[in-house]
This record gives C-alpha cells, structure tokens and sequence, in this order.
C-alpha cells in the first residue's frame, strides 16, 4: 500500500465517522500496529532480536493484511464495506 492509499482511507474514516464508528476504530488500530511496526524494527535490529523483527515485519503489513481481508470478506457478502470505493485500484 502507498502512504497515498493509506492517506485516502483515514479520509473517508473521519468523513463518515458518524455512521461507521466501529471501522474508524479499528483502522485506527491497524494504523498503531502499522507505525509501531515501523519504530520497532531499528530497536530490534539493534537489539539483535530476529523473532522482534519478524513482528515488526507483520506489523508493517497490518494495512494490507486487513485491506485484503476485509475485500474478501465483502466478496463473500459477509461483511458490507462502503470504504472500498474511496481507494483507487491496489
């Protein structure tokens, strides 16, 4: 995902906050997870520990892991998701 993609949908999260409070919280999450991936691979590397950076490794990928996801999940028809429209093609 870019920082434009990612930009794009914590737009339409504070837009329709109202109505959807839930999702905005749990992108909210997955934004913490993203920017806790980010700072905790240079203490893991630092601090020599691979199994640390492997999880900073996944956190990075929170973004696209919930993205892909949730597309699956409204694919099926399990779960309606009104943000997909505000990204652009990933």
């Amino acid at each position: 995902m870019t920082l434009h993609q990612l930009h794009l949908l914590k737009r339409w999260h504070q837009a329709h906050k109202k109505d959807h409070p839930v999702e905005y919280h749990v992108y909210d999450l997955v934004l913490t997870a993203w920017v806790a991936g980010w700072a905790g691979a240079p203490a893991a590397l630092l601090l020599e520990a691979p199994l640390g950076l492997f999880g900073c490794g996944l956190l990075f990928l929170a973004p696209a892991f919930y993205i892909a996801l949730r597309s699956r999940l409204h694919q099926a028809g399990r779960l309606r998701c009104d943000w997909l429209g505000a990204l652009p093609a990933l």
